[in-house]
């Protein structure tokens, strides 16, 4: 395999505004025959078209090269798919600021581990987001989603005799809800009735 294909380079800044040179003098002192450059922040592949290109095109044996891997992957997620991409297409993923590069041992456990990352980072983010709903329920301003109001249940009410301001104290509900589920009944019926001849 000739050294050109050998290693692909890809460099991204999140603005137009930052400089690409030390990326792309580190990824052609890394060997580096061809560099990609992306200048945007785009959260997902179809927003980082030479990146999706890079991975579209890249062959079995060839080494996508950053700098350092949030060059590459906006999220934990986003880093797993692209490495999972790579190693459908028999492809290899280093970086030339951190111990990564999956062609060898230690690099294919960095390959596994990153399904225990994500896990991990999930997991944090759902304690997170019951620990805030905790305390926003102490404090006394989390409600949660409104209960689902039982229409059929109003009607029956309503066809039991009860009036609309018993129903609407009973079930905890305001009388224009009843009265919306009064007037749906009485539609309801006057479609289901039959004219008689």
């Amino acid at each position: 395999m000739n050294t050109y294909q050998a290693k692909i380079g890809y460099a991204r800044t999140s603005t137009v505004d930052q400089n690409l040179d030390a990326q792309i003098a580190a990824l052609k002192a890394a060997g580096c025959g061809m560099v990609r450059t992306e200048q945007k922040s785009g959260a997902t592949l179809d927003g980082r078209p030479e990146l999706k290109t890079i991975l579209d095109f890249i062959h079995p044996g060839e080494t996508l090269v950053v700098t350092r891997i949030d060059r590459l992957a906006r999220s934990m997620q986003d880093l797993q798919t692209i490495v999972a991409r790579l190693k459908e297409k028999g492809a290899h993923l280093a970086a030339t600021e951190q111990p990564v590069d999956t062609s060898t041992a230690a690099g294919k456990a960095f390959f596994d581990m990153l399904g225990v990352f994500a896990e991990f980072e999930t997991n944090l983010r759902r304690e997170r987001q019951a620990e805030g709903i905790k305390v926003a329920k102490r404090k006394g301003v989390y409600r949660g989603r409104p209960p689902k109001i039982d229409m059929a249940a109003i009607q029956t009410k309503l066809g039991a005799g009860l009036s609309p301001t018993e129903i609407a104290r009973e079930m905890g509900i305001s009388r224009g809800t009843v009265y919306k589920a009064k007037a749906e009944m009485l539609t309801s019926n006057e479609i289901t009735e039959v004219p008689t001849a």
